[in-house]
């Protein structure tokens, strides 16, 4: 199908000017950079600058969303130690999230508890990336972040005044073999973290988490169609007398996770998440996506199932290497959802970020 001349322009200006990535020198555009719930968009500007032939960066951003949710940070990494095989960095993040929807914890959870809470945090971490060969990653990271979080409106939280401080650490290891994870046309991830996060307040919201995750990007018929896969799983070990506080409970709902529900709309200890989508290439930078979205939250892992279910359809545009807008209608056991974001549903952009994410998000 013959392009039009206004898409083939948009294209052309999004790869220009938002499509680099981590190799822009310079200033640079943070767009799209928020957790779900920050609205279709953000924005800001961004400082990066790279030293002795790639081998140190320093890289500052600033950013606020159309829900005026606000993000700052600074990173200094040195990413090529050993031959590139060693990476290593520290970073500081400050984040302000003023409305954060809450609907309590479980599956049974309905709709007219939406609730409403605040969470700012300042979040430091330090990490090292080893890289034994080119597609597979071992991450280690530690890091101190101090979630301040408060009542906003609703039934649930109600009195909510709550300032903790936790240590967080994690390992993880990733194979990534995607030919451009901005917008992946073949290849496979696969992902297993652990991690502890130890509550300096008091001890009480102590517990490990463990995540296993795997998608695949197959192309069909020279990669005019696309089929992607994912599924995402989360355990959380908790001891006995202490518990996971709600705003890091795994959850699901919103556009890269059951798009037919509204952001947040399940969260538990637990969580299983299956996505399936078919792109099929109508012009150059233009797919049609058909999807499907499975999963669900449970306090116990052997009550986990895919009961919550969403299927849609909607398009993608594109360049070769970035996804820069979607549009997606769905439909679920609680009716239509129309969605429009600037990135990528199963661009899995959160397994680059360092800090970890305050409230979790998928």
């Amino acid at each position: 199908m013959a392009e039009p001349a206004f898409l083939t322009r948009a294209a052309l200006f999004a790869d220009r000017h938002l499509g680099k990535g981590g190799l822009t020198n310079g200033i640079y555009v943070d767009y799209g950079n928020m957790i779900p719930g920050a609205g279709w968009a953000s924005a800001g500007p961004g400082y990066r600058h790279w030293y002795g032939k790639d081998s140190a960066v320093i890289d500052g951003s600033a950013s606020i969303s159309v829900n005026a949710y606000k993000m700052a940070q600074a990173r200094f990494e040195l990413p090529t130690l050993l031959k590139s095989r060693l990476g290593l960095g520290t970073q500081v993040r400050w984040q302000d999230f003023g409305n954060v929807d809450y609907f309590g914890a479980g599956r049974a959870t309905t709709e007219e508890r939406l609730s409403h809470y605040s969470i700012n945090s300042t979040q430091l971490t330090a990490f090292a990336t080893l890289r034994p060969v080119r597609w597979m990653n071992v991450n280690g990271q530690i890091g101190w972040m101090n979630p301040s979080t408060r009542y906003v409106d609703g039934q649930l939280l109600q009195g909510l005044r709550d300032d903790r401080t936790f240590l967080p650490s994690e390992v993880s290891v990733t194979v990534d073999t995607r030919d451009f994870p901005g917008h992946p046309t073949s290849g496979v991830v696969l992902r297993g973290v652990g991690a502890h996060y130890d509550d300096r307040t008091s001890g009480e919201n102590t517990f490990n988490r463990y995540e296993a995750e795997a998608a695949a990007f197959v192309p069909i018929a020279g990669s005019r169609i696309v089929l992607a896969l994912h599924g995402w799983a989360i355990r959380s070990d908790v001891e006995a007398g202490r518990s996971v506080p709600f705003y890091l409970q795994p959850g699901i709902g919103g556009a890269n996770s059951l798009r037919s529900f509204t952001d947040y709309r399940f969260r538990d200890d637990n969580m299983l998440l299956a996505n399936a989508e078919v792109r099929l290439a109508l012009m150059t930078h233009l797919d049609l996506a058909l999807f499907a979205d499975a999963g669900n939250v449970a306090a116990h892992t052997r009550d986990l199932n895919l009961d919550k279910r969403s299927y849609g359809a909607g398009f993608r545009l594109h360049t070769r290497r970035e996804t820069f807008a979607m549009v997606d209608i769905a439909h679920g056991d609680e009716g239509w959802t129309y969605l429009f974001r600037l990135k990528d549903p199963l661009a899995l952009t959160r397994i680059s970020k360092k800090n970890t994410l305050v409230p979790f998000a998928p």
